[in-house]
């Protein structure tokens, strides 16, 4: 089989964090790699950053690429604009990399014949030209989810550049994916904005001229930071997850209400020994997700 990533140029569509960290790794790799951005500034910061070998605001930069990856956020995924269709190359396998698979493989698979969804499941709380990362991929899940449509010739192009890059690839059902993620990625996005709010108002609930506000921003330490990260990252990003996937990730906050309730009803039981029994069962448990 030929390998499509080293022997045609790749071209990546979007240079963001996954993007860019793609562009990072297949420049190490001595790969060609084709860059289309929206805006001028960013094509020369990319290639100021070494993220590619051609940056352009022009999709002709995409000409005669064998693998293209769209790294785009997923409003502009699920009404992929004209211009970006006509430029893919005939006969190249395209690939998204969105975070929600199934409504991305009901707008795709029927634009464009060789298409793979999949998704990396590595990440930071940074955006934009500045914030792909070299290795980012490396030792993570790299997840697909093929359909009874997907070219398994294309599917092998995509696993085989994942693998290059140090991931570990799945595959799965695009509903099973967007369930998964729903729980492990996307709720934890939501709580952790919750708790910033908890934290806020809880202090500000204090009364008149209180040092509570001051003093909870003063000792938050890593404890706080670790739990709050994501949901202190990209709101558009959150957003956009929240909206592709809202029923999976209501059922997700469901079930987390109930772990909540559960809590809270030990608590005003003064169950002791019943709360030690669930913090021994979450401390076994989490090994299993790590």
């Amino acid at each position: 089989m030929t390998t499509l990533w080293r022997e045609r140029p790749v071209g990546v569509v979007g240079l963001g964090l996954i993007g860019g960290s793609i562009g990072l790794d297949l420049m190490a790799l001595g790969v060609d790699v084709r860059a289309l951005v929206h805006r001028e500034a960013t094509a020369e910061r990319a290639l100021q950053r070494g993220l590619a070998t051609q940056v352009s605001t022009d999709p002709v930069v995409l000409r005669g690429c064998g693998l293209v990856l769209l790294a785009l956020p997923l409003d502009r995924l699920l009404e992929p604009p004209p211009e970006l269709l006509a430029a893919l190359p005939k006969g190249a396998v395209i690939g998204d990399l969105a975070s929600v698979k199934a409504p991305v493989l009901a707008v795709w698979e029927p634009l464009v014949p060789r298409f793979v969804a999949s998704h990396p499941m590595a990440g930071t709380s940074a955006a934009g030209v500045e914030a792909g990362l070299a290795n980012l991929f490396r030792g993570r899940p790299w997840v697909a989810t093929p359909s009874d449509h997907t070219d398994p010739a294309a599917l092998e192009q995509v696993r085989a550049l994942a693998g290059a890059l140090g991931a570990q690839w799945l595959e799965c059902a695009a509903p099973d994916h967007d369930r998964a993620v729903a729980l492990i990625s996307h709720l934890p996005v939501l709580v952790s904005a919750a708790l910033l709010r908890a934290a806020e108002r809880g202090a500000a609930a204090a009364a008149p001229h209180s040092a509570l506000p001051a003093l909870v921003r003063a000792l938050a330490s890593s404890g706080f930071a670790d739990t709050t990260r994501v949901g202190g990252g990209n709101p558009e990003l959150g957003t956009l997850m929240a909206w592709s996937n809202s029923a999976a990730v209501a059922e997700a906050l469901g079930h987390y209400r109930q772990a909540l309730d559960g809590l809270e009803g030990l608590l005003e039981q003064h169950d002791w020994e019943g709360l030690a029994r669930e913090l021994e069962g979450c401390q076994a448990l989490r090994p299993e997700f790590l």
